[in-house]
């Protein structure tokens, strides 16, 4: 399997500077309830109205996939959202219970042709481990994560595990994830998953996908994009073309869209309350590039 190769966003820098804190303040209220031991269960609850309109006063996070999606994309598009200290974001990877996780998560500002947004730094020795998905089940029921985030976790990993399996003629729990099974990439799905149960939306809507031919290098070789994995998970979900070449969503992120209950279509009728820009480490020329975010009120 392959590896993320984007990175994480930070806010946009004019909508993020005048953007409404009740993201930040909620995200901060969750975190300080779980350490009391007072966590209220994450509920995803479905799609809009018959009207087309979500529920009065319901929280809608939406994200515009411009130039596709990672999962290091999609934490950093969440803690920029969320608002959080660079110590809040400490106690979170601290959730992991793995000594190394642990203020391994930096978010820092990017900007992709004069246009300013978020990315993140995962800080960890490369290794060489391969684990199965009970290998990580075993890693996230040890950790200190809040039930809700441990389940979207364990989610994500087993629809990546399917479709893994699906691809090479095998079980699922069979399946030995090579990259993705990496520390650095099992931070990134609980981190998602844990920073989606603090925002909280009531609906999460993307855009149609984008994709684009070429090529993906992976422990298993060459191989045409996108990969074989990221195929099978995207049965079902809406795509366009897209100008440029090589690999625009990643294993990761469509595990984690799908994990995460997304709905995928337009820009969802909302009052938009923050907004901002994620970028990834990978750029594609003549094209736009980032995901933007928003969170708004129905």
């Amino acid at each position: 399997m392959h590896k993320d190769t984007k990175g994480h966003g930070a806010p946009h820098a004019h909508g993020h500077d005048h953007a409404h804190d009740a993201g930040r303040e909620d995200a901060r209220d969750a975190l300080h309830t779980h350490e009391h031991g007072h966590h209220a269960g994450y509920e995803h609850s479905g799609g809009a109205s018959r009207n087309g309109r979500f529920g009065r006063g319901s929280r809608i996070l939406t994200v515009r996939a411009l130039s596709g999606l990672s999962g290091d994309m999609m934490l950093s598009g969440l803690a920029g959202l969320a608002g959080l200290t660079q110590e809040e974001l400490d106690a979170l990877s601290g959730e992991m219970g793995i000594p190394s996780l642990q203020g391994a998560v930096r978010l820092e500002a990017r900007s992709v042709n004069a246009v300013s947004g978020i990315g993140c730094l995962i800080a960890l020795p490369h290794e060489h481990e391969h684990r199965t998905l009970a290998d990580i089940e075993r890693i996230i029921a040890g950790s200190n994560l809040p039930e809700d985030a441990q389940a979207l976790s364990v989610k994500a990993f087993t629809l990546l595990a399917g479709a893994e399996a699906a691809v090479h003629g095998m079980e699922p729990r069979s399946v030995t994830f090579h990259e993705v099974g990496a520390l650095d990439s099992i931070l990134d799905t609980c981190m998602v998953c844990r920073l989606f149960t603090l925002i909280k939306p009531a609906h999460f809507i993307c855009s149609p996908l984008p994709l684009a031919d070429g090529v993906v290098l992976c422990a298993h070789g060459c191989m045409p994009a996108p990969a074989p994995a990221v195929l099978r998970l995207l049965e079902g979900v809406p795509v366009r073309g897209f100008f440029g070449e090589g690999e625009t969503v990643t294993p990761t992120a469509i595990s984690l869209l799908k994990a995460l209950g997304a709905d995928f279509g337009p820009w969802p009728e909302m009052t938009v309350t923050k907004t901002l820009i994620s970028y990834g480490s990978k750029q594609f020329a003549n094209v736009p590039n980032g995901a933007v975010w928003a969170l708004g009120e129905g």
